[in-house]
């Protein structure tokens, strides 16, 4: 997959299909913008997302900056589906401000070189937000493109939005959250040192520290399926600062593995949280937080059925 990130000076000379989107989340409406793109495939266009970098709700203060999906997983998931060409536009005062004709024109139609465009009927870009799906429409005969508008998505009646999964992940509901992405929530990162207690108790883990921007469901401990080099382990993952055994504030994603013993430190992995077990405490002793990781490890297995 080409990444153009950084840089507003680009030119595509293939013909492309974009979507247009926040893909905050990239939930099951995302991927119907998705599947548009790639039936461009057939008239041999290039399948290319446009999306801004920042998100917009961090560069005019909407929002309180956390993203359900990072920068780095947005690139993993969407090579993975099958997109061509990302384009993280950068967004700031000036390029926000931008007349929404000079948008289609210049940027969708000249340096993208489009000629299918899929967006959500709510779409808008350019200037105060004032472009939208309608102008779009407009526009397509004289820029040579055609337009898919989306219908939002319907779960149990309910639109689906990056907002409503945002409140399923704070509720720690994380089956319906996964109903809602059509797959599960994962945290994706670097396998770091940790203190190696679990080690000492007969229960190693291994820990990933989450960007700060990554919103993460309530402290306390889920039951997870964690991905390493292309494999699956079932386990237990714990949120949280570990107040037992540190005075740290710092957030972690630690995991105990089920049947994994090498040696993860360095490597990429992915945490996906499928179910909610407890709350986060505090124990009198480590012999008391042995005792609950050993329970947390059976509720989990039964969980999983493994």
């Amino acid at each position: 997959m080409e990444i153009i990130a950084d840089t507003t000076d680009f030119f595509l000379t293939r013909e492309t299909a974009v979507a247009i989107g926040k893909f905050d989340g990239i939930h099951i409406g995302h991927r119907r913008l998705l599947n548009e793109i790639g039936a461009g495939k057939k008239k041999e266009l290039s399948t290319c997302v446009f999306t801004f970098d920042p998100p917009p709700s961090v560069v005019f203060g909407t929002g309180d900056g956390r993203e359900l999906t990072t920068r780095q997983e947005k690139r993993v998931l969407f090579e993975r589906m099958g997109v061509d060409i990302l384009i993280e536009y950068p967004l700031n005062k000036e390029s926000a401000a931008v007349s929404p004709e000079f948008f289609v024109r210049d940027i969708l139609a000249r340096r993208m070189n489009a000629r299918l465009i899929a967006a959500g009927e709510d779409v808008s870009f350019g200037d105060k937000g004032l472009g939208n799906a309608k102008l779009l429409e407009s526009m397509a005969k004289e820029c040579c493109f055609e337009v898919k508008l989306i219908d939002k998505v319907k779960l149990d009646d309910c639109e689906i939005s990056s907002t409503l999964v945002r409140k399923q992940i704070e509720l720690g509901n994380m089956p319906l959250a996964e109903k809602l992405l059509g797959m599960p929530y994962t945290i994706m990162g670097r396998v770091e040192h940790g203190k190696r207690l679990g080690r000492t108790i007969g229960m190693p883990t291994i820990n990933v520290l989450p960007p700060a921007s990554k919103l993460l469901p309530p402290n306390g401990v889920y039951a997870s399926i964690t991905q390493i080099d292309g494999k699956e382990y079932g386990g237990v993952t714990n949120i949280g600062t570990k107040p037992t055994v540190s005075t740290d504030q710092v957030i972690g994603v630690e995991t105990n593995l089920f049947d994994y013993e090498e040696d993860a430190y360095g490597k990429h992995i992915k945490v996906k949280l499928l179910h909610f077990i407890r709350p986060e405490m505090k124990f009198e002793s480590i012999e008391a937080l042995s005792k609950q990781m050993e329970s947390d490890a059976q509720f989990s297995k039964s969980m999983l059925m493994l």
